[in-house]
């Protein structure tokens, strides 16, 4: 048996489905920079990033060495003692997030920052509600899938968490309308990722923070796949110089080496953890080996300037992704994102999968969103360079040309 009919077997046999369709049914060997091989041989250009997580691309030679220095020295913490690394990420994130956000509670995935989120919000407003968008996508965990407005993913886990209001995304003056004495906070992307790489109007964060304040609720703002420089701002909030109440960071936090996730919030948010020190808790959030890893990526992706890098080559990638949808136009309805969250939204979901796995043939990594299937990611680490966005475009070309080959006579 292969190791991949084993992983069809053993793990997921509908993805294993799915891998296949795409071309992708292959065994990953090792990776570097911006590069991915399988274990055949062939080179693959990565153009998803794991949804954002490397933006400092595959292995960064930093990254890797802040996590052996760790190994060497404690991999755990006996949490009955102050780790040292993960103290000095804390007050690493203090300094850099907006505002008066200081008190950090690290977890292991964006999923768990999101649940931890949702419980702060209800030790301190003492409030049941929230009020989430239409197209947010916040994780598959039974708190943060109940702000997950998708039935598909919804459906089976039902009954969810109560109290849940659904919104507009884009639409500050829907948010307001919703809020209720019952209401703890609005979670919000500031940009939607997996709802298809969706930018709200200009103003739509800074409304959402006036409204929120002057109801007295808190401002939830998920950074999992827009945080660290992504979308050419350090925080993608920064865009509009907003302050939330709390701040969800994961996938790039990091650095593409460690899982880890870290919920900043305002001091006051946090002040049960004064008298009931255990009340949300973990065992591996935050630990030496993580907080390591991300204590690198912070200072690379701060020394190497990457916001203005991903600024600077999502114009790039933009400008010619507009050319190409000058020549497809029947395939490509738009072209969006900002930095290096960039989308294309085709005429139709299949239409994109086919896309995919066209791409895949030509050696470029991409996926569709979560939450809007017609929309193909392009998320490239932000170390991308001129020449691996040409050398996307190229495969994209091509891929468009036998996808138009496959629907000749169908649209």
């Amino acid at each position: 048996m292969t190791l991949f009919e084993q992983f069809e077997r053993h793990i997921n046999p509908g993805l294993a489905g799915l891998l296949r369709f795409t071309g992708l049914d292959k065994v990953e060997s090792h990776a570097e920079g911006v590069y991915v091989w399988d274990t055949e041989g062939k080179r693959y250009l990565d153009f998803l990033g794991l949804y954002g997580t490397l933006s400092l691309g595959h292995r960064h030679p930093k990254v890797v060495a802040a996590v052996k220095a760790q190994l060497d020295k404690m991999p755990m913490s006996v949490r009955v003692m102050v780790s040292e690394p993960t103290t000095k990420l804390a007050a690493r994130l203090a300094e850099i997030t907006p505002g008066e956000l200081s008190m950090v509670y690290f977890g292991n995935s964006g999923t768990e920052g999101v649940e931890a989120a949702l419980k702060f919000a209800r030790f301190y407003t003492g409030k049941p509600g929230f009020i989430t968008t239409q197209g947010g996508y916040h994780g598959k965990t039974l708190g943060a899938l109940s702000v997950t407005p998708r039935e598909h993913y919804q459906l089976p886990a039902r009954p969810l968490v109560p109290g849940v209001t659904v919104v507009p995304y884009g639409d500050a003056q829907a948010i307001e309308a919703a809020i209720g004495p019952d209401t703890a906070a609005v979670i919000v992307e500031p940009i939607q990722g997996e709802g298809g790489i969706r930018v709200p109007p200009e103003g739509y964060l800074r409304e959402v923070r006036r409204i929120t304040r002057e109801k007295g609720v808190l401002m939830i703002a998920d950074e999992v796949q827009t945080g660290l420089g992504r979308t050419g701002r350090l925080w993608a909030v920064d865009w509009e110089e907003v302050d939330p109440d709390i701040l969800v960071s994961a996938k790039a936090l990091g650095g593409g080496v460690m899982p880890i996730s870290a919920t900043i919030c305002r001091p006051e948010i946090l002040s049960i953890y004064k008298t009931e020190p255990l009340i949300h808790s973990t065992t591996f959030g935050g630990n030496p080996l993580a907080a390591a890893a991300a204590l690198a990526a912070i200072e690379v992706t701060l020394e190497e300037d990457m916001p203005a890098r991903a600024l600077e080559m999502g114009q790039y990638l933009m400008a010619q992704l507009g050319s190409l949808q000058q020549a497809y136009p029947e395939f490509i309805q738009e072209v969006r994102g900002r930095g290096l969250l960039v989308g294309l939204e085709f005429s139709d979901a299949d239409i994109g999968a086919v896309v995919v796995a066209e791409l895949a043939t030509r050696g470029v990594l991409t996926a569709f969103g979560l939450n809007n299937p017609k929309v193909v990611r392009l998320e490239p680490p932000l170390i991308v360079e001129k020449t691996h966005i040409d050398e996307c475009l190229e495969a994209l070309d091509g891929a468009l040309k036998a996808t138009q080959l496959a629907f000749e006579g169908v649209l």
